[in-house]
């Protein structure tokens, strides 16, 4: 039976964004996709992706094989004192920055057909019930209608307080915080540095280039009146990190900052939106696979978008496989976050990947998918 083909506006134009863009022109689907950024920017991101999707993204010619990426296959950890401990990781991963891996698929994207805006924010997107369409405001003052709207605007946006999420109406003690360095570190690991408050992930990345980021707390930064003095206040109490604070070259101009990340949980679907990649779940980063995932929600939209003949089935499909493939990763993800970012918690955290390696490994099992 031939697919039937779709109008289909993307809001974000992130991993989730241009996957699910790409995949749907290759099906012969209308697409727009708009981001209120211009390519390329950074994103606060830990840019380590993990290996279950390598063989989905070599299919479709989406792996940037052309590059001398980083292969990651262990996985350090530290508590707040500065003890640490290695494992190696059962999947593995790869590493590579959103400031180049968005640019390339954005480009990709424009050469399957992809129509992108980008400089343009989505002010509104309501449904309306009788005409079965979506209306679309713009920050430019246009208005576009489109049946169908994919939700991948990210962790936290304007569209989710206009849309009445939930989730927007919990404050969250949350920001995070990310570097580009050159620094002396092996590039097949990658480690996890906790703090008071929080922790820290460094991996390699393309050109010799590490990707520095971290979850901090907004009451230490209100305390200490700027990024740099809560670094030195708090996360330099980490000797570890105070070494890779103090020896590194830092190579953007400013951090790249983001406020209130919540990690309460979203619904896949909301007001007729198929949300995807952080839109529909944020998983904490310790886990490391949100890029992993945005990839995958991405795939189960517009494979939901592909085989559906209705609203209502689209939204059932979606709704169902996202659940199947996250909604236990995502809760595995908050409870084993209470471990971290605390001197007590840490270190229990660190004998337990020191001592009892089978309980490390099923958790990653647990916070990470199959390759599909």
């Amino acid at each position: 039976m031939e697919k039937q083909k779709k109008e289909v506006v993307i809001v974000g134009g992130g991993l989730a964004g241009l996957i699910s863009g790409l995949l749907l022109a290759k099906s012969g689907h209308q697409v727009q996709l708009i981001e209120k950024k211009t390519y390329p920017f950074h994103r606060v991101c830990g840019e380590y992706v993990s290996n279950e999707v390598v063989s989905f993204l070599i299919r479709h010619g989406l792996y940037p094989d052309f590059l001398d990426l980083p292969q990651i296959h262990q996985f350090e950890f530290s508590d707040t004192g500065g003890k640490s401990v290695t494992i190696p990781l059962d999947l593995g991963g790869f590493g590579i920055s959103r400031h180049f891996l968005d640019e390339w698929l954005y480009h990709k994207a424009l050469d399957e057909g992809v129509s992108v805006r980008t400089g343009t924010q989505v002010a509104q997107v309501n449904f309306d019930e009788k005409s079965d369409l979506f209306h679309l405001a713009l920050s430019d003052s246009r208005v576009i209608h489109t049946p169908f709207v994919l939700g991948a605007f990210g962790k936290r946006s304007k569209l989710d307080k206009s849309l009445h999420r939930n989730f927007i109406l919990q404050r969250s003690p949350y920001i995070g915080v990310k570097y580009h360095i050159k620094t002396d570190f092996s590039r097949d690991t990658v480690a996890l540095h906790n703090f008071r408050g929080g922790y820290c992930g460094l991996n390699a990345i393309e050109e010799g280039k590490y990707n520095l980021c971290y979850l901090g707390s907004r009451e230490q930064l209100r305390a200490y009146g700027s990024i740099e003095e809560m670094e030195r206040q708090i996360l330099w109490k980490n000797p570890i990190l105070k070494r890779i604070f103090s020896e590194s070259e830092f190579l953007l101009d400013k951090p790249e900052v983001i406020n209130e990340i919540n990690f309460e949980s979203k619904l896949p679907v909301e007001n007729h939106i198929l949300m995807i990649g952080d839109s529909a779940g944020l998983i904490t980063p310790l886990c490391g696979n949100g890029m992993a995932m945005a990839i995958h929600s991405a795939k189960l939209a517009v494979e939901a978008l592909d085989h559906g003949t209705s609203r209502k089935e689209i939204e059932q499909r979606y709704f169902t496989s996202w659940n199947a493939q996250f909604k236990k990763r995502l809760a595995v993800g908050r409870t084993v976050q209470k471990l971290f970012g605390s001197g007590k918690g840490s270190v229990i955290a660190r004998n337990l990947i020191e001592h009892v390696p089978f309980a490390a490994h099923l958790i990653m099992r647990n916070t990470h998918g199959q390759p599909f």
